[in-house]
């Protein structure tokens, strides 16, 4: 505005001055108004008694923090704002018309570009859009209207109310907005303990937010040398004038314990959402998480993730979706990431097996060295051949051997193992079709979260609850495998000495109380597992690497095994963990083994499944299929007779009184050979032959497909 403009508009306004009126007052917000609307850019996360864990800022284009009230503010600033923007504050209406005349005197004499709002005007403009100033400066009309609103709104709010609200909506520099923004992300401090030289550097700021450090800190000195004494010294000033307005400005929010959990609870700037995590424990978690990794790092390790589950409620109570810190720019939640399971999945398999009356915890399975899969290039091979090729299902499952694993699946048959995977909530149908046949159980894809709750199911005698992260959990229960098969293979996950083979007996998995765990690595070594549970809480532990790629030398016990028993130790600090009683429907019996494979021992079995003595068929080996090899692909061709590509099926040793099952009923006579063999048919589908003893009871099972192919 030219200085003869900014005169007839001084001269327009004082012939005006008798009609100003309150004609704004009906449009003008109230103070509780203004304070109600406030809305820091932040939200915040707090656990489950309302310690804070994760802060995140919702609102990139501005930093405004909490409202603070006038009386929270630091003397200092109340005076550097008052003898820096409006010396007569408590003296006016709402326009200082002193002032007004004078900067139009010398703006009009001295050609300067001296202002004269006040407080109020200043407070209004905020408030009002059609009042913000533009680049060129303010009309006329906005000008009048800002008069009008100024005056209306001291008959309405209090000289107090008007300081309050101004600091609060002011924008000081940057995306500073707010005297609670500014002084934290400038100074570091909180805005009830400004001294005189930061108050001074802010006060400065209003006239200019984003003018070069070397102008602000001359009007900094300028605004201090109006303080009451003692003043800090225009050097003093000037320094930190240059320290704080130099570097970008930061708000230290203090710890960032759950980003990941932040991501998925925090949507609206300005919240505040309580989780039922536990703050102590979710630092302890990440705490331990990353003195692993530093610990693993020439390993080629370096990320993880915990999950930390209430068995009773399903709250979870820790939650470390990554182990970087809060300023990484890793945001990739690893928790929920679904990796392949490895042996992790082998309790359910088991249970299954245990559930299907098909084997127990004493039955022998072969551990030969090597198996071929139709959906592997490669053999499977277990490492340690102490026991010879045959273990009982309880060294097989605490060991995590594979080969017997690959065999019990296909004596369960995939399909009934991924409907048990699927009513666990680890896989869906999409993940691999059911009529696949051979793959290795460690190939299915997890995610944490899920096999934790898995666990839970275990450790709650095979009943199914949601986890939640709401304090006092979420309702809902399915019963997803009987109680004693749970007890049975909770038993064996506690077992040290089933484990032994590959942990030995002091590990990484040893603790004081009862727990049950079981570890796990995905066969393209990229993945280590380990979940178990104690009386009260589930804790499951991942850790691998961002980029994917195999780690070194990682094995059961040395992965994220010490992580785990870290928590489980912390958990149980209090109450040593109780092993949970036997349910109705478990048999405790003492059984010796011939061969004498394994030592004699206490072994728990389902009703009619018991025995006191297993004994190695023959003294040789279990009966055996011998055909065409598990999960093999068939291939029919359409063009020759159905008779001539019939395929047979012996078994291992020979024995008459065996009968054959095909897809779970008893072969048609009409195949069954005088040499004991199966002369069997194909027909296109899946299929599943079976080996029985004169009770019933499967020895021996081969699934495969059967397809027809036409020459073209």
């Amino acid at each position: 505005m030219s200085n003869k403009a900014f005169a007839h508009l001084l001269l327009w306004l004082l012939l005006a001055w008798n009609s100003v009126g309150s004609a704004f007052s009906d449009t003008l917000p109230s103070f509780r108004q203004v304070e109600a609307a406030h809305r820091p850019s932040e939200a915040w996360l707090v656990d489950r008694n309302g310690a804070p864990l994760d802060t995140l800022n919702l609102d990139p284009k501005v930093r405004r923090l909490p409202w603070v009230p006038l009386r929270e503010l630091s003397p200092a600033m109340r005076h550097a704002l008052i003898v820096s923007e409006d010396k007569r504050f408590y003296q006016h209406s709402g326009v200082d018309w002193r002032a007004f005349i004078g900067a139009a005197w010398e703006n009009l004499v001295y050609d300067t570009h001296r202002g004269a709002s006040t407080l109020t005007m200043q407070l209004a403009g905020l408030l009002d859009p059609a009042l913000y100033r533009r680049a060129g400066g303010r009309t006329y009309t906005q000008k009048w209207d800002q008069i009008k609103a100024a005056r209306s709104m001291e008959k309405t709010w209090s000289k107090a109310q008007i300081l309050d609200a101004y600091l609060n909506k002011v924008n000081f520099r940057a995306n500073l907005s707010g005297i609670n923004a500014a002084a934290q992300g400038l100074f570091g401090q909180e805005p009830s303990r400004l001294n005189k030289a930061q108050a001074s550097i802010l006060a400065a700021l209003l006239r200019g937010p984003n003018a070069k450090a070397a102008v602000v800190a001359e009007r900094a000195c300028g605004v201090a040398q109006q303080l009451t004494v003692p003043r800090p010294s225009c050097a003093t000033v000037t320094a930190l004038a240059y320290k704080s307005l130099v570097a970008r400005p930061h708000i230290d929010f203090g710890e960032q314990l759950a980003p990941a959990v932040a991501r998925m609870f925090l949507h609206t700037p300005g919240e505040r959402v309580q989780v039922s995590l536990d703050a102590g424990l979710q630092r302890f978690a990440l705490q331990a998480l990353q003195s692993r990794l530093a610990a693993l790092k020439a390993n080629n390790v370096d990320a993880g993730a915990v999950v930390v589950l209430n068995n009773k409620t399903g709250e979870v109570r820790a939650y470390v979706g990554s182990s970087a810190g809060a300023s990484s720019p890793q945001r990739v939640d690893e928790a929920a990431t679904a990796q392949p399971a490895g042996a992790t999945l082998q309790p359910f398999l088991y249970g299954l097996a245990i559930e299907q009356r098909l084997l127990s915890a004493a039955s022998f399975l072969d551990d030969s060295a090597a198996l071929q899969t139709s959906s592997t290039q490669g053999m499977w091979q277990d490492d340690n051949r102490e026991l010879g090729n045959w273990v009982t299902l309880r060294t097989a499952l605490g060991s995590s051997l594979h080969v017997p694993a690959v065999r019990t699946l296909a004596l369960v048959t995939p399909a009934a193992f991924y409907e048990r995977l699927q009513a666990l909530g680890l896989a869906t149908p999409s993940d691999r079709p059911p009529q696949r046949y051979g793959y290795a159980p460690g190939e299915t894809a997890v995610t944490l979260t899920g096999l934790t709750n898995a666990y839970r199911v275990l450790a709650n005698g095979g009943v199914l609850k949601p986890l939640s992260f709401h304090v006092g959990g979420a309702p809902g229960a399915t019963q997803i495998m009987p109680a004693p098969v749970a007890a049975i293979v909770t038993d064996i996950l506690a077992d040290n000495n089933a484990r032994a083979m590959k942990a030995g007996l002091h590990s990484a998995l040893t603790t004081s109380g009862f727990a049950a765990v079981k570890t796990g690595t995905s066969p393209d070594m990229r993945n280590n597992w380990c979940v178990g549970f104690s009386d009260k809480y589930t804790v499951g532990v991942w850790v691998g690497n961002i980029s994917g790629e195999p780690m070194r030398d990682v094995s059961d016990v040395n992965g994220a095994a010490p992580v785990w028993q870290a928590l489980i130790s912390k958990l149980n600090t209090a109450r040593p963990s109780r092993a949970p009683a036997l349910p109705s429907g478990v048999i405790a019996q003492t059984v010796r083994f011939e061969p004498p494979l394994e030592p004699p021992r206490r072994e728990l079995f389902l009703p009619g499944t018991e025995q006191s003595v297993v004994t190695l068929a023959e003294g040789k080996g279990l009966p055996r299929i011998i055909g065409p090899a598990n999960g093999t692909m068939l291939t029919l061709d359409a063009d020759i007779p159905a008779a001539w590509q019939k395929m047979r099926f012996y078994s291992r040793p020979l024995h008459m009184q065996w009968n054959w099952l095909v897809d779970g009923e008893p072969a048609p006579a009409q195949w069954l050979q005088t040499d004991g063999s199966l002369l069997y048919t194909p027909q296109p589908g899946a299929h599943r032959i079976s080996l029985v003893d004169e009770q019933g009871r499967a020895l021996d099972t081969a699934s495969f497909m059967v397809q027809v192919q036409t020459t073209p």
